[in-house]
């Protein structure tokens, strides 16, 4: 007796007790037989027996596809994107029959229902659409709920990379999260996360939405500034992760308004996973109380010589290096100060010497404040 009797025996014993469609009567057996389609398997196996009475199983699911095929095209009309996958949320019920079914009949090593409608969701949709599936990372990932007829998009996030030079003062770097949502993303804040758009972030983000879509945008920032200083040179590195995204690809690479430009963006993997090791040129304007000598101003280049120590509230103590001094007399109680220090030294603690040793003032033997101070270039290492 050949397998395709053998299947065909269970099949007219499972005929006579339940009705079932095409699909589900084809995708009991077609694993079995090495075939592809659990529809033509089926029609053949029914031997082209009509019936009125809805599937035992899925209750006729299957004819009713295209309408969810729709739902897809609908909702995914405004993205670009060259890969999808399906997933399905059915009533548990259509599966308790299902399972019943292959258990009564002792069938084993089965696709299930809700794999067959994904596959068969799938293979209808890259017709359609020419996109291929991908099951293991997709651009979108839709989730087509047969139980009240919906059906949700996720698009895969995107992750850039770039610089910013900053030309204007009391501009903060980050923008503060939404008040209703605490950055989560309401419907207050368009889901963004941020509800206002006056910060370098905020700057940032606005225009990624407008070029990329999205909802909220994740930033890893290569250090920070006062809001009073300028970043110049290349800039501050930056990577951001865009949620959501409509657009996968950005044509720009570098954009410019009246105080900030952007400079180096492109489309990377990922953003980092440990922080980056960075050198910044720094240029101080520093007061004091007492005046100055410039023969004082020498011991200035001591600093080169040992790590400055950083003390943190926490207990946490840090070492960075200061690799180049340079400064110049403006007058009586003013100077300026250039360095190069490693990223992440608190410069104003550092003039002033709270928790940081040695500080200026007690380098200079008198009280220093930063007035203020800019970003001359930043490096990566």
């Amino acid at each position: 007796m050949s397998d395709y009797q053998k299947i065909s025996s269970i099949a007219n014993q499972i005929l006579k007790k339940y009705e079932l469609c095409d699909n589900c009567l084809g995708r009991l057996f077609s694993k079995q037989l090495h075939l592809s389609s659990n529809k033509l398997l089926g029609k053949k196996l029914k031997k082209n027996l009509n019936s009125s009475q809805k599937c035992y199983i899925c209750k006729n699911l299957f004819d009713n596809l295209n309408h969810f095929l729709k739902l897809m095209l609908d909702v995914s009309l405004n993205y670009s994107f060259s890969s999808f996958s399906v997933g399905a949320m059915i009533k548990p019920s259509v599966i308790d029959r299902d399972d019943y079914i292959r258990s009564k009949y002792k069938l084993k090593g089965i696709d299930s229902i809700k794999t067959d409608i994904t596959r068969e969701l799938g293979k209808s949709f890259s017709r359609k659409t020419k996109k291929t599936v991908d099951f293991l990372d997709p651009n979108l990932t839709f989730t087509v709920n047969l139980k009240d007829e919906s059906c949700q998009l996720r698009s895969k996030s995107i992750t850039l990379s770039g610089r910013y030079v900053k030309t204007l003062r009391e501009i903060t770097q980050k923008q503060k999260p939404c008040a209703n949502c605490s950055g989560k993303g309401c419907r207050i804040c368009n889901f963004h996360g941020i509800s206002k758009f006056d910060s370098i972030e905020g700057l940032i983000s606005k225009f990624l939405f407008e070029k990329l879509g999205g909802t909220t945008a994740k930033f890893t920032w290569i250090g920070g500034e006062d809001k009073s200083s300028l970043v110049l040179g290349s800039g501050r590195p930056f990577f951001v992760k865009i949620q959501n995204p409509l657009k996968r690809n950005l044509k720009l690479t570098s954009v410019k308004s009246n105080f900030l430009k952007i400079n180096n963006l492109k489309i990377v993997h990922e953003s980092p996973t440990k922080p980056l090791k960075f050198n910044s040129s720094i240029e101080l304007k520093i007061s004091t109380d007492d005046e100055i000598d410039s023969k004082n101003l020498k011991k200035l280049k001591d600093l080169q010589k040992h790590p400055i120590i950083v003390y943190e509230k926490s207990g946490k103590r840090s070492e960075k290096k200061i690799f180049s001094v340079k400064y110049k007399k403006n007058s009586n109680n003013t100077f300026t100060l250039f360095i190069k220090a490693e990223g992440g030294l608190p410069i104003k603690r550092f003039v002033d010497g709270d928790d940081v040793s040695p500080g200026l003032s007690q380098i200079l033997n008198t009280s220093c404040k930063c007035q203020e101070f800019d970003f001359l270039d930043i490096e990566v290492e």
